[in-house]
């Protein structure tokens, strides 16, 4: 279990945008690091677009937006196209990241898998805040709160 304070794991991970990224890329900035199940799918859907529509409001705190799923790079860029997200996908297809960050699980009825959960990473590469078991609709209101209470 990650907890508070705790250092946030390193990843290694190919984005949307065909480059690598690390987690000591965002060092400096706060990190909205977000796990989800699927590409295109209603819940992941509702999550990435409340993102998309606060995402100026959330760079206006110092923070970056990174969704992470099993997703390979074309269907991420798919759904960054469809929707017009303007914030990094990054894709874990053997899970690795997911599993260090404790974002898989029993998703009941639809068996283990990629579960819906959020870190807000301070700027050192600290957890500042853990969100678990996100409700998609209005879970970027909740973000922004937690981004207004640290320094």
């Amino acid at each position: 279990m990650i907890g508070i304070n705790s250092k946030a794991p390193d990843f290694k991970l190919m984005g949307d945008d065909g480059k690598e990224h690390t987690l000591g890329e965002f060092k400096g900035k706060f990190l909205v690091l977000y796990f989800y199940p699927k590409d295109d799918t209603p819940g992941c859907t509702i999550e990435a677009k409340g993102f998309n529509s606060k995402s100026e409001e959330i760079r206006k705190k110092g923070a970056e937006i990174v969704g992470v799923s099993k997703d390979d790079f074309k269907s991420h860029c798919k759904f960054r196209d469809k929707y017009g997200l303007r914030f990094l996908l990054l894709s874990d297809p053997d899970s690795k990241t997911i599993r260090a960050y404790d974002a898989y699980g029993d998703r009941g009825i639809f068996g283990m898998g990629t579960l819906r959960k959020t870190y807000v990473i301070d700027k050192d590469g600290k957890v500042a805040k853990v969100f678990e078991k996100v409700n998609p609709k209005g879970h970027e209101d909740e973000i922004l709160e937690a981004l207004s209470s640290l320094k």
